[in-house]
């Protein structure tokens, strides 16, 4: 699936076909986006006939899985970003779901790639078809518009985050759960995933920054720089709730340390207890003929009387210690 759409003095219209999209680049006052979706070879084709982008450039834009990245060339730029969204799960950990988005950036076009259908894509050309992008319709205003998009599904995604470290830490300290260390683990690793994508994407920001010329006009800086701070402060949201989701791993693991603790010292002087019965039935069951008291009446009660009595005694002493 494919979608252009052809800006010509401040009206955005559809093209239906690719066939004469290299007429439309021509013309100097054209802006051309171009949004392919998860396409084929013909639309692959299209790509390097038409645009005249490098065999090596386009096999990294469609190829997924690519770290983010810029690479700068003569009549463009390929920037690779990735989305991020949140997928919710009855039976396990949530998950942080991320997708490749591919951008080829030229004077006056853009080409977007990407394998399944995006909210973020159809927002931001419903905003240039209705004039609601900045920098004047430029190319520049188009790239900020879509990377902001981007940027701000990472602060819901955190912000969804927030929600269930909060959740998890009131089932840890409240009603105990064994399944919670996994959930740990994995909402741990996304946010590694997470971290190793915004990282690199804060370069290719960098480079965009740095970037002049007739591929980005001089407003390019203005807007970039907004995607640029908000791409810090989801970095430093991403570290901080590791930091809270290792403190949570933290908790739950002395609380299953302290459990183990206090289990042990009940069996420990459980244990004393019973073997201080156990001294005395031994005495009193050994099998010599003279001991003084096999032949007194009152001796099995006396025996009985002795074990309760040393154990209330033995638990008194615990108590005052504070052992149990």
């Amino acid at each position: 699936m494919h979608t252009v759409l052809v800006c010509r003095d401040d009206r955005v219209e559809h093209l239906a076909s690719l066939e004469h999209i290299s007429e439309v680049l021509a013309e100097p006052a054209s802006l051309v986006w171009l949004d392919l979706h998860d396409p084929d070879d013909a639309a692959i084709a299209v790509l390097q006939q038409e645009f005249g982008f490098h065999g090596l450039a386009i096999e990294d834009a469609v190829r997924h899985h690519e770290r983010p990245k810029i690479d700068v060339f003569a009549d463009h730029l390929l920037v690779i970003f990735y989305a991020a969204a949140y997928r919710e799960a009855t039976d396990a950990a949530p998950q942080i779901v991320l997708s490749q988005l591919s951008l080829f950036i030229g004077r006056n076009y853009l080409v977007s790639i990407h394998r399944d259908a995006q909210s973020y894509v159809a927002a931001t050309a419903h905003r240039w078809e209705s004039g609601r992008i900045r920098a004047e319709h430029s190319i520049t205003g188009l790239l900020h518009d879509l990377l902001d998009a981007i940027v701000d599904d990472y602060f819901t995604v955190t912000d969804q985050v927030v929600e269930w470290v909060e959740d998890l830490e009131s089932t840890i300290f409240g009603h105990f759960r064994s399944g919670a260390i996994q959930e740990i683990f994995a909402l741990k690793k996304d946010l590694l995933l997470l971290r190793r994508v915004v990282a690199p994407e804060r370069d290719v920001l960098n480079v965009l920054l740095r970037e002049r010329g007739p591929l980005l006009n001089d407003s390019a800086g203005i807007y970039l720089q907004d995607v640029y701070d908000h791409l810090v402060r989801v970095t430093d949201t991403i570290d901080t709730y590791r930091d809270l989701l290792s403190n949570a791993l933290d908790s739950y693991l002395s609380l299953q340390a302290n459990d183990l603790n206090q289990l042990i010292k009940t069996l420990t002087l459980s244990t004393i207890i019973l073997m201080s019965c156990a001294l005395i039935a031994g005495i009193y069951g050994m099998n010599f003929h003279f001991m003084p008291e096999l032949a007194w009446f009152w001796g099995y009660p006396f025996a009985l009387l002795l074990m309760i009595g040393v154990s209330i005694v033995l638990m008194i002493i615990f108590r005052r210690r504070r052992w149990w």
